[in-house]
């Protein structure tokens, strides 16, 4: 490696810990990536949780990995940025070490007992008709389910962090954490971006005193110094600033280079989302706030589908067993078996459709909403299943990508896919078929990590604004263009088929809701 100026980025997602040293032409020099093999682990059914020092002692071996690659000089970096997986949080006792695992996104358990929402608020929750969304809410604040049944470990916590905020304190021994990080069931203001109003009804849900939360920081300040303890532990050299980034979809969104109103960037990850930056607070849905940008004082408006990618996951273990039983013969990942199995469907898989709602939403869908996979024949195999799922993801973010152009009132023209189904041949051109537009990969797959990189960047001066540095950071790779008649059949099928689907299939969604509840 030659002596450029290069930025590290630790990118902790639900799988693995990446550590990745980019040059400031965004180009990859080196990465090593931790497999989290134990990413979780449950107690209980429908916990999800892991010990902080399991992420923290990741870190320390993905960096330690880094410094033997060949060539590899660590005193070329000059600022590092940490991205992780939202919503996971941490409870610190007053020396900083943790009272109990931490509870990781994908937890499903609940609050049981919770209060009645006062004030002016709770005519304005049904006023808006958003009274389930905020239930939801209620009975998922990890930190009302701690309070309520480990009261012990509750009054004893002297810090409550997410998981950005735990690696960005042992770093530097700062308790300090970007306010893009901050999504999650905590009292934060998602409009002003800073901690929400002694008012604001969230403190009525989360019993959190504000001297428990770390003090925010915007993406591209300083967070601190690598301090001696990590300096030792990770290798990376002592008294180099560690810059505010975000939250991994947003980083995402930044090192996709999304930064304009007319660009989405689609993220086919575990949890499957559009994003597009915005300068506003635009509200996707009442109530359910636009999330707080990489961009300094922007927001990203995001649709989401719960376990998007998850469902190709679970897809490939119940029924994939040929697959990857062939694909360790052969030496190739088994995502590459079935993408060429599927290159054999023809769009619209035969005239099977799957709607992606595994995991119901908090608004679209709503609470009572499950998955559904219709229009079944006696022509349809595992292949014709596995190519209706890519296609049911992709309606899901066209209805997005619909929904978005609409509160915002800005046509999209750009689509960026990310993510590990971006991989995909197949994923990227069924892509560019259904939303009838050019679909581009990102030269590099860690778009998480870039974005990251940049806000460290942009911190420290190397740039004078994120324009700037996208420009010179983020490329282009291969695009897929639309073919006219795959767009022709695909908006035939999503307008006379996945549209209607919701609606109809609604009122027996209902029913099973009652009867099995």
């Amino acid at each position: 490696m030659t002596k450029k100026s290069t930025i590290l980025a630790i990118d902790n997602g639900t799988q693995s810990l990446r550590a990745i040293l980019f040059d400031l032409h965004g180009n990859l020099i080196a990465k090593v990536q931790v497999p989290l093999l134990e990413a979780y682990f449950s107690d209980q059914a429908d916990w999800v949780e892991q010990h902080p020092h399991y992420f923290w002692d990741s870190l320390c071996r993905a960096c330690q990995m880094l410094w033997q690659q060949e060539g590899v000089d660590k005193n070329s970096i000059k600022a590092v940025a940490v991205t992780t997986m939202r919503n996971t949080v941490i409870n610190l006792d007053d020396s900083g070490e943790a009272l109990r695992p931490a509870i990781i996104w994908t937890d499903k358990r609940k609050t049981k007992n919770i209060n009645p929402i006062t004030g002016w608020w709770k005519y304005a929750f049904k006023l808006a008709g958003v009274e389930d969304t905020i239930q939801n809410f209620q009975t998922s604040c990890q930190a009302a389910w701690i309070a309520e049944n480990q009261p012990d470990i509750w009054n004893k916590t002297h810090k409550f962090l997410l998981l950005s905020g735990y690696l960005n304190f042992k770093l530097t021994g700062e308790y300090k954490d970007s306010l893009a990080s901050q999504v999650g069931y905590i009292p934060f203001d998602y409009k002003y971006h800073q901690w929400a109003k002694k008012s604001d009804w969230k403190w009525q849900v989360a019993p959190i005193d504000k001297d428990m939360l770390p003090e925010l920081v915007k993406p591209g300040e300083l967070i601190g110094e690598i301090n001696e303890a990590a300096a030792s532990a990770t290798g990376i050299p002592q008294n180099i600033p560690v810059v505010a980034a975000g939250a991994d979809k947003s980083s995402e969104v930044l090192g996709s280079g999304c930064i304009h109103g007319n660009q989405a960037c689609l993220s086919y990850g575990t949890t499957a989302t559009i994003n597009v930056t915005s300068a506003k607070y635009i509200e996707p849905f009442r109530f359910v706030p636009p999330y707080p940008s990489n961009v300094t004082n922007s927001y990203t408006i995001e649709y989401q589908i719960y376990r998007g990618y998850w469902m190709v996951s679970w897809f490939k273990e119940q029924f994939g067993h040929i697959e990857r039983d062939l694909s360790e013969r052969m030496g190739v990942a088994a995502e590459q078996i079935f993408d060429d199995a599927i290159t054999q469907i023809p769009p619209g898989s035969e005239g099977l459709m799957l709607q992606p709602y595994w995991s119901p939403g908090v608004k679209i869908p709503g609470p009572e909403a499950r998955g559904a996979i219709i229009g079944f024949s006696d022509v349809h195999t595992r292949a014709h299943v596995y190519r209706a799922i890519l296609e049911g993801i992709a309606y899901g973010l066209r209805d997005g990508m619909e929904s978005i152009e609409k509160r915002t009132k800005h046509p999209i023209q750009e689509l960026i896919i990310s993510g590990g189904g971006s991989q995909s041949s197949v994923a990227m051109q069924l892509t560019a078929d259904i939303f009838n537009r050019a679909a581009i990969r990102p030269s590099t797959y860690e778009t998480s990590a870039l974005g990251a990189a940049i806000n460290a960047a942009v911190g420290i001066g190397l740039f004078k604004d994120y324009q700037e540095a996208v420009s010179a950071m983020c490329h282009h790779g291969e695009t897929f263009e639309p073919i006219a008649e795959n767009v022709e059949l695909y908006a035939s099928l999503y307008q006379q088929g996945y549209k209607k689907m919701y609606s109809q299939l609604r009122p027996i969604y209902q029913k099973f809701r009652e009867l099995l509840s």
